[in-house]
């Protein structure tokens, strides 16, 4: 592949590991310097991993290929729309129009089995340590018809944050992610050092389980590419990643938290109906079995 001078490299530049064969692009976040070699600090572009590796190991990216990266894994992201099309509550929250979709307001057309009634979806407060994906995530929350509030939190501030967030928004699921990694060279996936962010994760989730320790009233997703799944499940959240330590995309906690927000409070979503609706799926994802918090209310005003 060619790539540019390795001189050119700075923050904000896109660039891919040699050593991983191109697998994944980052955005340089941060340049350090040990035994006098520039170490860049990186995010994925599209994947929610964070890593550390030496410029040597690093090949600047070219617009086109970026272009052609993102293009390609964001049209993975949309690989799930026909499922979704299909999901009986997003039916009920969606009517069909001749370009597109079209959100009602909690209720559909007098002529469909549902006239007359109030639809709410859960409510979601999404925490992310990504400024560029939490835009994404809150353009498909609102692309679903799912009430969301979204704040730009780092990692590292999550802990100290959530309980405030949730007192001033109240919401029914809660979402706490970023970045993480597995350190290159660490050779323990059960030493919570082995992780760049994993601790925050779970500091933040047993936080909110201060604030509310009941699993069916507050739903939590936690965690980011690579993450100590176990122990974010063992701190109190309903779905975490990653149990095979592999990368989740930047739109997986949406879709965890979409089966959720349209699945009725008399229902008890398997874990496995819920990861199967993810991007990444089972490797990535994983989770308890967990209440739904849609509610039908009757009746709804007579206009739109």
């Amino acid at each position: 592949m060619a790539g540019e001078s390795m001189s050119e490299i700075k923050i904000g530049d896109i660039v891919a590991r040699k050593s991983y064969g191109y697998d994944v692009f980052f955005k340089v976040v941060d340049i350090s310097e040990k035994d006098g070699e520039r170490i860049l600090t990186l995010k994925g572009i599209s994947y929610r991993i964070e890593a550390d590796a030496p410029e040597s190991d690093l090949e600047l990216q070219p617009e086109g290929k970026v272009r052609e990266y993102r293009d390609r894994s964001w049209r993975e992201a949309e690989r799930t729309v026909a499922d979704r099309m299909n999901d009986m509550m997003y039916y009920r929250y969606y009517v069909p129009r001749s370009r597109g979709w079209r959100k009602k307001a909690y209720y559909r057309d007098t002529s469909d089995d549902k006239a007359g009634r109030i639809m709410k979806p859960g409510k979601v407060l999404h925490l992310d340590g990504d400024k560029d994906y939490l835009g994404h995530c809150i353009a498909e929350y609102k692309k679903l018809g799912i009430e969301v509030v979204g704040e730009y939190v780092p990692e590292r501030e999550q802990p100290a944050k959530v309980i405030p967030l949730l007192s001033e928004h109240r919401p029914d699921i809660l979402v706490l992610t970023g970045h993480d990694g597995f350190i290159k060279g660490q050779d323990s996936y059960n030493s919570l050092s082995s992780y760049r962010t994993s601790k925050y994760f779970i500091e933040a989730v047993k936080e909110a389980r201060r604030f509310n320790s009941d699993m069916d009233s507050l739903v939590i997703f936690a965690g980011a590419c690579q993450s100590m799944y176990n122990e974010i499940i063992k701190a109190g959240a309903n779905f975490a990643s990653a149990p095979f330590r592999d990368l989740i995309h930047a739109l997986d906690p949406v879709r965890v938290c979409q089966k959720i927000a349209f699945a009725s409070i008399d229902t008890v979503l398997d874990a496995e109906d819920v990861i199967n609706n993810t991007i990444t799926g089972k490797t990535g994802i994983g989770g308890i079995q967990t209440r739904g918090k849609y509610r039908e209310g009757f009746p709804a005003e007579p206009v739109e």
